[in-house]
């Protein structure tokens, strides 16, 4: 063998080599867009929950204590901070379901003038919620998986990228909703 052939060998082996650690790196790159795309939808989707518990706390429909507790419980994970937000979160998921889970709750409210509407848009505002946080914890899983690899550590392919961490509340939906 040349040494002409040699050089052209090394060069073939370290372009291929730089490009798929470039393939890597924007993979890794487009996994962090995901990521963020998925973080937003899931804030959206809490902050819509939120609203529609406020709305439906003030909305004259319920009874004064019970009203008065959601809109505590929603209140408690709007203005909650960082460390406390995924506890208050799921606090307005047990009040929720603690509210819905009455005795005929459901029947009550749709009676009322703009109950049924209000129904409506509590479960399709609690379902998004449960989607939202499947969709983000899918989101940081695989986006670890590809941080954790060999070669995304050793060339810190993630740059100064925070490792994502997972969002876990209690978001399961009350009994009378998922029976609907």
């Amino acid at each position: 063998m040349t040494s002409t052939m040699i050089v052209l060998i090394v060069g073939i082996v370290v372009v291929l080599t730089a490009v798929y650690i470039s393939w890597r790196a924007g993979r890794l790159d487009r996994l962090h867009i995901r990521l963020e795309l998925a973080q937003e939808s899931l804030d959206a989707a809490l902050m819509r929950r939120r609203a529609v518990v406020l709305e439906l706390a003030g909305s004259r429909l319920l009874d004064p204590a019970t009203s008065l507790v959601l809109a505590a419980a929603a209140h408690e994970a709007r203005s909650a901070g960082p460390e406390e937000r995924e506890h208050a979160e799921s606090d307005l998921s047990r009040t929720l379901r603690a509210v819905v889970d009455q005795d005929r709750f459901r029947e009550k409210l749709a009676e009322s003038p703009g109950g049924r509407e209000l129904l409506e848009e509590l479960d399709a505002a609690v379902a998004k919620v449960v989607y939202s946080r499947r969709f983000f914890n899918n989101a940081v899983a695989v986006t670890r998986a590809a941080q954790d690899r060999w070669l995304a550590r050793t060339l810190r392919l993630a740059g100064h990228t925070e490792y994502p961490q997972f969002f876990e509340i209690d978001d399961n939906p009350p009994a009378a909703m998922a029976t609907e």
